[in-house]
């Protein structure tokens, strides 16, 4: 199990920062969209689709729930909960 980050925060860039123990990782807010853990995107990525997401889209709000963060976006979508070793699995964004 991954533990909770020491830091989240959101980057003027469009990218989430995470300050994990190992280091700090950024990920692009569209790329966390696309990626969101829900159902209703699972079962869009099951049937070979992915969710329409501008590149634009940025994270509003951020609201950790002690195994992961839930994240509100500026699309209107707030339905999933990132856990946090699934964060850490994305990796970073250059």
């Amino acid at each position: 199990m991954t533990t909770a980050p020491s830091g989240i925060g959101k980057g003027a860039d469009g990218r989430l920062r995470l300050e994990w123990a190992d280091g700090t990782q950024w990920i692009e807010h569209a790329r966390l969209r696309r990626e969101c853990p829900c159902s209703q995107c699972r079962a869009f990525r099951l049937r070979g689709s992915q969710p329409r997401v501008s590149d634009a889209v940025r994270v509003l709000q951020i609201h950790p729930q002690g195994y992961g963060v839930q994240l509100v976006f500026s699309d209107g979508h707030e339905r999933g909960i990132y856990p946090w070793a699934y964060l850490a699995g994305l990796g970073s964004d250059a």
